[in-house]
C-alpha cells in the first residue's frame, strides 16, 4: 500500500505561523512572515476562499493584509474580528467582505460578468486578487501584552460570548482584556518562564500551559489547583515532562459537558526518544479520565473540531495526524507531511458551509508550518459495528471499521475470510465423524460390518 500524502492546498511566499477558520464562511485566515529581519521575506495575513472544484477541496488568495515588519505568530478569531500576536504586541483587525460593482465597459455601461484578478500591488500595500469578492481591513487596536526581554505574545484566546480577551507570552504573566475596549482587567504572574498556552473553559476558567512543568487551573488571579497527569504512572517523575498544549472541547451527545485535552512532550531530548502523551480531563473537576502515549515525535500544537470528535495533532518534524478523542487512538498519520515544524491547525467548521467544504468526509484538518504550505487532511467517512461484548454507550468501544456504503457482506475482506473458514471446519468435523469408529472385523462365517 502506498503512503498516505496530505494535499498541499496553498503556498504563501513566508513562514506560515497560525492559521484560523471562519465558522459561517468558506474561508481560511493564515499568517506569518519573516519579522523585522531584512531578509526580503513579507510579513501579512492572507484570506484564502475555500471552495470544492472538480470533486476537491481548493484554496484561492482572496486579499493579502500587509503587516509590515511584524509577524503574526498566533491568532484568535471571533466572527469577523482576529487579534493577532506579533511580536510583544496583540493587534486587533477588522475585516469586511464586499461584493464589487460590475466594471464599465467602453460605452460607459456596466459590464456583467467575471472580475479579473487584479496584478501585484506595490510593496507595502494590501492585494486583492478575486473575481468576486474583495475584502476590507482595518486595524481597531493594538496593546502591549508582554514585556519580558524578549518578549513574544504567544498565546491568546477569545471567551465564549467573546466579552474577553486573554492573552499569554515569555514573561510568564497572563493579562485579561475586556472587549472591544480591550482596556485591561486583570494581570498576574502565572508561571515561572514562558506560557506555551491557554484554554478557557467553563465560568470564565482559565486553564494555562507553562515551560515551568505546571498546568494550572485559574479563577480571575485565584489559582484553582494544578494538574497532574502522571499522578497514576508512578513510573514517569515530575520534571521528566512539560505541559505543551491545551485545549476545551465538546462531548458528543451530551452539550452540557466539556473536555478539556493536554499534551505532554519530553523537557530533554535523549538519544532514545521518550513518547510524548496525550491525556483527557474532565472539564469541571479537572480529574484525568485517560492518558496515551501518542508517538516518539514531539508535539508541537493541537487543535481539536467542533464536536469535540477529532483531535490533530503537529509535530516539529512536520508530520499530522488525527485522534478519536473518545478513546484517544490515532485514525490518520500522515509522516512528514511538511518539511518542517506543524506551527498551527485548524479542522474545518461543521457549519451548513463546513458540512458542503467536506463533500462527504468525516473530517478535514489543515495544517499549517514553516516551509510556507498549507496542507489538507481528510479523514474519509467510515462506518463502525460495535461489538456487543466490552462496548460502551452507543457501541462506543472496540469497533471493526467499514467503508461507507457497504454493509457486512461476503464481500468484505474480513467477513469473507471467516465465512471460508467456517465452512471448512465444518466440512472437517464432518469428515472426522465419518471415521472416527473405524472398520471393524466380524467372527469367522460371518461378513464385515460397519458399527
Amino acid at each position: 500500500m502506498a503512503p498516505r500524502r496530505a494535499a498541499e492546498l496553498y503556498r504563501a511566499p513566508f513562514p506560515l505561523y497560525t492559521v484560523r477558520l471562519h465558522p459561517r464562511r468558506p474561508l481560511a485566515i493564515t499568517a506569518g512572515g519573516g519579522g523585522a529581519a531584512k531578509t526580503g521575506i513579507r510579513n501579512g495575513v492572507h484570506f484564502l476562499q475555500l471552495e470544492q472544484i472538480g470533486g476537491k477541496l481548493s484554496a484561492s488568495l482572496l486579499h493579502s493584509h500587509d503587516t509590515e515588519t511584524r509577524a503574526t505568530m498566533t491568532m484568535a478569531l471571533a466572527d469577523d474580528i482576529i487579534a493577532a500576536g506579533q511580536d510583544a504586541s496583540c493587534h486587533i483587525l477588522r475585516f469586511s467582505l464586499r461584493e464589487p460593482e460590475p466594471a464599465a465597459g467602453r460605452n460607459g455601461s456596466r459590464e456583467k460578468g467575471p472580475r479579473k484578478r487584479k496584478g501585484p500591488s506595490p510593496v507595502g500595500q494590501d492585494e486583492t486578487q478575486n473575481q468576486t469578492s474583495e475584502v476590507i481591513v482595518e486595524s481597531l487596536h493594538s496593546v502591549r501584552t508582554d514585556f519580558s526581554p524578549d518578549a513574544l505574545q504567544k498565546a491568546v484566546r477569545f471567551n465564549a460570548d467573546c466579552s474577553l480577551l486573554v492573552t499569554g507570552g515569555a514573561d510568564g504573566f497572563l493579562r485579561l482584556w475586556e472587549f472591544p475596549s480591550m482596556k485591561k482587567t486583570l494581570e498576574f504572574k502565572a508561571h515561572d518562564g514562558e506560557i506555551e498556552d491557554i484554554a478557557l473553559g467553563p465560568d470564565n476558567k482559565v486553564v494555562t500551559a507553562g515551560r515551568d512543568f505546571q498546568c494550572c487551573v485559574w479563577q480571575q488571579d485565584q489559582l484553582v489547583m494544578g494538574l497532574c497527569w502522571n499522578e497514576n504512572l508512578p513510573k514517569i517523575p515530575d520534571k521528566a515532562y512539560r505541559y505543551q498544549a491545551c485545549r476545551f472541547g465538546a462531548v458528543e451527545d451530551n452539550a452540557a459537558a466539556l473536555r478539556l485535552y493536554t499534551v505532554q512532550v519530553p523537557h530533554k531530548r535523549e538519544r532514545r526518544p521518550p513518547p510524548c502523551y496525550l491525556t483527557k480531563w474532565d472539564g469541571k473537576s479537572f480529574l484525568p479520565l485517560l492518558t496515551r502515549p501518542c508517538g516518539t515525535e514531539v508535539i508541537s500544537c493541537l487543535s481539536i473540531s467542533d464536536s469535540g470528535t477529532f483531535l490533530g495533532l503537529g509535530t516539529v518534524t512536520g508530520s499530522v495526524a488525527i485522534h478519536i478523542a473518545f478513546s484517544l487512538q490515532r485514525l490518520y498519520y500522515v509522516k512528514e507531511a511538511h518539511g518542517i515544524v506543524v506551527t498551527d491547525m485548524a479542522f474545518v467548521p461543521e457549519s451548513r458551509h463546513g458540512r458542503e467544504l467536506l463533500a462527504g468526509n468525516e473530517a478535514a484538518l489543515l495544517s499549517v508550518a514553516v516551509d510556507s504550505r498549507c496542507k489538507l487532511h481528510l479523514l474519509p467517512s467510515r462506518r463502525s459495528l460495535p461489538v456487543p461484548a466490552g462496548s460502551g454507550k452507543g457501541g462506543r468501544g472496540r469497533h471493526c471499521d467499514l467503508p461507507m456504503g457497504r454493509s457486512p457482506c461476503a464481500s468484505h475482506p474480513t467477513v469473507a475470510s471467516g465465512r471460508w473458514m467456517r465452512n471448512a471446519l465444518l466440512l472437517l468435523l464432518l469428515l472426522l465423524l465419518l471415521l472416527a469408529p473405524g472398520v471393524r472385523a466380524a467372527p469367522q462365517g460371518g461378513g464385515n460390518r460397519y458399527e
